[in-house]
C-alpha cells in the first residue's frame, strides 16, 4: 500500500455527524465525573496514585516499542544492581522515568499557565534527556521530513507521512488556536480532535506519541473535568493498540474524524472505569495499611511511612533510612518491622557495600494488574 499523507487544509474538520457522536458523549462524561468524584475524596491523591502515574508511562512507551516492566523501571530507579536487566531495559527505563517527569513539570506548571507549545516543547526536552533520540533537537520542532512505517524503511514505504517540515511550525499555530477555543459542543469531542491532530503534524523528530497521550489528562485537568491530572489513558489504547492506529490514520486518508472520535470516546468511558477500580483498590489499601503500620510499630511516624510505601513501592534500604521527617534511628527500627511482618518483601539482599532492595507487592500487583514477586 502506499503511504497515507497528511490532510492538509482540512483541520479542524468542517463538519462531525453529532447525531453519531451523541449517544457516546453521555457516557463518556459520565464516567469521566464518577472517576472525578472518587479523586476529590482522596486528600492525597499525588501520593496515593503515584504508582498509577508511573504504570501509565510504562504503558505509554511500549505503545511505541519499550519492553521494561513498571517493577524493572522501580528497581532501576531505587538503584537495585540486577545483572538480568539488559542495556536496552535500562534506556528503556530512562524513557519511562523522563516521561513521569516531564509529565509532573507540565502538572506542576498548569499552576501557573494553561498548555501551549511552549509548555510542549519543554516536555519534549525532558522526555529526550539521556535517550535514543536525545540527538533529535530535544525541544525543537523538526526541519526534516519525518514518516510512520517499519525500521528503516524508506519514506515510500512508510504508513503515514506527516505534515512537511517548512509547515510544522504553522500547522501548530493553526492547532493552539483550536485547543484555546471555547465554542466547541464538548470538551472531549474537542480532546479527541486536539489528540489525533497532533499525532497526524508529528511535530517533533521522536517523542511525539508520548506527548500526544501525555496531553489528555492534562487538557482534561485545564479543562475542570478532573481534580487532578490522574487519568491514565495508554492501557486502553495499548489494548486496542491495530484499531487505535487505524482511527488515527483514517483521520487523513477517509477523513473520518467522526469514527475515530467513537473511539476515543469509549476510550474514556472504559478507561475512567478501569481507574475508578484501581483508585479505590489502592485507597483502601492504604486504609488498611495504615491501620496495620500503626499497630505494629505503635510509632508517631507510621503515616510518613505509609505514604514512602505509596510514592516507592519499590525502593533502597538508604533511600529508606534517610527519607524526610523520620530521625534515621527511628526508620532504622521500623524497616524491619515493615519486613518482618510481610508488609514489603526483600528483592535484593544487603551485601557488603551493595544496599538491600525492596518492594511493596500489594500495591505493586494492584499497579500492574497482576501478581507481582
Amino acid at each position: 500500500m502506499s503511504p497515507i499523507y497528511y490532510h492538509l487544509e482540512r483541520f479542524p474538520p468542517a463538519t462531525l455527524d453529532w447525531e453519531r457522536l451523541i449517544p457516546s458523549i453521555g457516557p463518556a462524561n459520565a464516567g469521566l465525573a464518577r472517576y472525578d468524584g472518587l479523586l476529590s475524596a482522596i486528600p492525597n491523591a499525588n501520593v496515593l496514585l503515584a504508582p498509577l502515574t508511573t504504570q501509565e508511562a510504562v504503558l505509554s512507551s511500549k505503545i511505541e516499542g519499550t519492553v521494561v516492566t513498571m517493577g524493572e523501571v522501580l528497581e532501576i530507579e531505587a538503584g537495585a544492581d540486577l545483572p538480568k536487566l539488559t542495556q536496552s531495559k535500562r534506556d528503556d527505563a530512562v524513557e519511562v522515568l523522563n516521561y513521569r517527569s516531564a509529565l509532573r513539570a507540565c502538572t506542576a506548571a498548569l499552576d501557573e499557565r494553561t498548555i501551549s507549545q511552549h509548555m510542549l516543547r519543554g516536555a519534549h526536552e525532558i522526555l529526550m534527556q539521556g535517550v535514543r533520540g536525545s540527538d533529535k533537537s530535544p525541544g525543537q520542532y523538526r526541519d526534516q521530513q519525518n514518516w510512520v512505517g517499519a525500521p528503516g524503511c524508506s519514506i515510500g514505504q512508510a504508513n503515514f507521512v506527516p505534515v512537511a517540515p517548512e509547515l510544522v511550525q504553522s500547522s501548530m499555530d493553526v492547532w493552539e488556536a483550536y485547543l484555546n477555543r471555547m465554542d466547541v459542543p464538548d470538551i472531549l469531542i474537542q480532546l479527541a480532535v486536539l489528540h489525533v491532530e497532533f499525532e497526524a503534524i508529528h511535530p517533533f523528530k521522536d517523542g511525539n506519541g508520548r506527548l500526544g497521550r501525555m496531553l489528555v489528562p492534562l487538557y482534561l485537568f485545564q479543562r475542570g473535568l478532573l481534580k487532578s491530572p490522574d487519568f491514565y489513558m495508554s492501557g486502553y489504547l495499548e489494548a486496542n493498540r491495530d484499531e487505535y492506529l487505524v482511527r488515527l490514520r483514517n483521520v487523513s486518508r477517509k477523513d473520518d474524524w467522526t469514527n475515530w472520535c467513537i473511539f476515543f470516546l469509549e476510550g474514556i468511558r472504559y478507561q475512567a472505569a478501569e481507574n475508578e477500580k484501581k483508585a479505590r483498590r489502592i485507597l483502601e489499601l492504604y486504609e488498611s495499611v495504615k491501620n496495620q503500620v500503626i499497630e505494629l510499630t505503635h510509632s508517631q511516624h507510621a503515616i510518613r511511612v505509609v505514604d514512602f510505601l505509596f510514592q516507592n513501592p519499590i525502593f533502597s534500604g538508604p533511600h529508606f533510612l534517610n527519607q524526610p521527617g523520620i530521625p534515621r534511628p527511628s526508620a532504622g527500627r521500623l524497616l524491619p518491622i515493615l519486613r518482618d511482618n510481610g508488609i514489603v518483601q526483600t528483592i535484593v539482599e544487603s551485601r557488603g557495600r551493595r544496599p538491600g532492595v525492596f518492594a511493596y507487592r500489594d500495591l505493586l500487583s494492584i499497579a500492574e494488574g497482576r501478581q507481582v514477586f
